[in-house]
């Protein structure tokens, strides 16, 4: 008898899928599963059982029992044909063939692909840009915008005729107000002297001001806090370098802090995250903090500039939300600006934002659903939140329209070949932005669930390629069988759609788990639906597809302008080829 317990889950899967056998479940199961399947095996059991009795179908979250009797019941012919050969090769002298056997049993791939229609995801995306905010375009997490995007999405599924579903969870959430500001002024000539008006005060009439535009200027950071200096209380603004350690914050104490965003250099390094620059400011008593772009989209978007854009912070690592510090950045040229005239000269900063960072909301997870004939699970995703600052065309109003046209055509294949043998959710993320709330919460609640039937999970984050910055997509996940499978499509894509895969060359890459990102939703896929860490960490299987050249990315350049739906052809058909040969071959 092998010792399967001492096998990773990967091997158990591998091992598991070449005896066709389903690979639901933890690391104990898939054990028991296999010793099972090798006792019959050694004691010669050729029967096939019919299917009458078999327990009926299942639906997401019954549990294990039906599913575990079902998968047994359902021993594919030629794996035990394959077997009897085995068998008689080894009576006849040894297994002298067994390696060619295993060649002729695993043969080569069939792989089908599957249609995509890019004007019907191009009209996905342009009704979801249509639901943004009026003022700034954007469907920010626990907004009316963000739900009605959401039903949207889930009337989308049900039009396509798939059963959906529409989770809601409460998480903290930041709120946009009204009140931005930011601007230098200069004292007039009289300001101050011999009882003169007070320094950029209204009565100072001399004084010469340099507004500066909210979202194309300045953007303020997820989390921030609200904050109004008026530029006449004269707040001491500090040159904080690039915000490491090392620098002197506590010296910036009830005051505002300048940090320049810059990758290292010789091994040092660079600027770190919002999180750990938030956490300085509150520890130090900042009142403001300013981060200027110096490192991202540098000349694509503005000569000579750089566009500041908008990012989040982990809020769960503060043990009191940072309510009174106002966190922005601003471009460099900006930020030079204020270094130049504020930091090294007579200038005023007036510095307003206007933000509620300590309130729960509510965030939207839909689903379609294409039930099959066992709980083996495979889910699509993508978030469908934005940043506040712009429509968010590419990040990721194109990975949602890709879903939901993934669904679309997932269901005229379901028409064409009936029931499929795994089940499908196709579902889009809210709270993304806000630090993946949506797949979190969903996650947790199905954790048992996904424990004992996820296959595997794909993420659509910014699937898409910029027609003028285009340098292809990448596929890449932490599930050899399925970066295997890929290989194969791809080859069978590039045969039958000879422009595309010239024009969008792609990149397929196998990654370690512990080398997945945590940067969108598959990471509580990967890491938090075992949950347990240590020498025996099980990893979720997850699928991930990345486009190139999106440099409107998080700023207010984001919109349907540079939108290529042709580029989501691509990821469409290939990991929709893919769950065609998962969930129907």
């Amino acid at each position: 008898m092998t010792d399967w317990s001492s096998k990773t889950v990967e091997q158990l899967k591998i091992e598991l899928r070449s005896r066709g056998l389903g690979v639901s479940g933890n690391k104990s199961i898939l054990v028991e599963r296999l010793s099972i399947s090798e006792k019959k095996s050694e004691v010669l059991e050729a029967e096939i059982p019919s299917d009458e009795g078999n327990p009926s179908k299942s639906t997401f979250g019954s549990g294990l029992a039906n599913l575990y009797n079902r998968k047994f019941n359902q021993v594919p012919a030629k794996a035990i044909f394959l077997a009897s050969i085995m068998i008689m090769g080894t009576v006849g002298g040894g297994l002298i063939f067994g390696e060619d056997i295993a060649k002729w049993a695993k043969g080569s791939q069939e792989y089908v692909i599957i249609d995509f229609d890019s004007n019907q995801s191009r009209a996905y995306a342009q009704g979801l840009v249509a639901l943004g905010d009026p003022q700034w375009g954007g469907r920010l997490s626990g907004t009316v915008e963000e739900e009605n995007a959401a039903q949207s999405i889930k009337t989308n599924f049900s039009n396509s005729g798939l059963p959906s579903i529409l989770d809601e969870f409460e998480v903290p959430l930041y709120y946009m107000g009204n009140q931005f500001d930011l601007m230098i002024c200069q004292p007039g000539n009289l300001g101050g002297i011999f009882g003169g008006p007070t320094p950029c005060s209204l009565a100072d009439i001399d004084r010469d001001e340099t507004e500066f535009i909210h979202t194309q200027d300045y953007v303020v950071q997820g989390y921030s806090g609200s904050l109004n200096i008026p530029a006449s209380s004269d707040v001491e603004v500090f040159d904080l370098g690039m915000g490491n350690e090392s620098e002197d914050w506590a010296s910036a104490g009830n005051g505002i802090g300048v940090v320049w965003l810059m990758d290292g250099q010789d091994g040092e390094p660079g600027t770190e995250s919002n999180t750990v620059l938030m956490q300085r400011a509150q520890l130090n008593s900042l009142r403001g903090l300013i981060t200027i772009n110096s490192r991202q989209n540098c000349d694509d978007l503005v000569q000579g500039d750089c566009v500041p854009y908008s990012k989040s912070l982990d809020i769960t690592q503060f043990s009191e939300k940072p309510y009174n510090i106002g966190f922005i950045m601003v471009s460099r040229s900006v930020g030079e600006t204020i270094v130049e005239q504020v930091v090294n000269g007579d200038g005023m900063l007036q510095f307003q934002v206007d933000v509620d960072n300590q309130q729960e909301g509510y965030i939207h997870v839909p689903c379609g659903i294409i039930e099959g004939s066992s709980e083996d699970l495979i889910i699509i995703g993508a978030h469908h939140d934005t940043v506040y600052n712009g429509q968010g065309a590419i990040d990721n109003t194109a990975g949602t329209a890709t879903v939901m046209e993934m669904a679309r055509q997932m269901a005229l294949v379901e028409t064409e070949l009936g029931e499929p043998k795994m089940t499908i959710y196709f579902c889009t993320w809210g709270g993304e932005e806000e630090g993946l709330w949506g797949s979190k919460e969903w996650v947790k609640k199905y954790q048992s669930d996904l424990q004992d039937n996820l296959r595997l999970y794909i993420n659509l984050d910014m699937n898409h390629v910029d027609l003028e910055r285009n340098s292809g997509l990448t596929f890449q996940g932490n599930s050899k069988s399925d970066v295997s499978h890929i290989e194969g499509i791809v080859a069978k894509f590039s045969s039958k759609h000879p422009e595309l895969a010239n024009k969008y060359p792609i990149n397929i890459r196998y990654l370690a788990s512990e080398e997945m990102p945590y940067n969108s939703d598959h990471a509580p896929f990967v890491y938090d639906v075992y949950g347990d860490e240590g020498a025996d960490t099980e990893y979720g299987m997850a699928m991930l597809c990345y486009g190139s050249g999106s440099s409107e990315y998080h700023t207010y350049l984001d919109n349907m302008d540079r939108f290529n739906e042709e580029s989501l052809s691509v990821s469409g058909i290939i990991y929709g080829s893919l769950v065609r040969h998962l969930a129907w071959s």
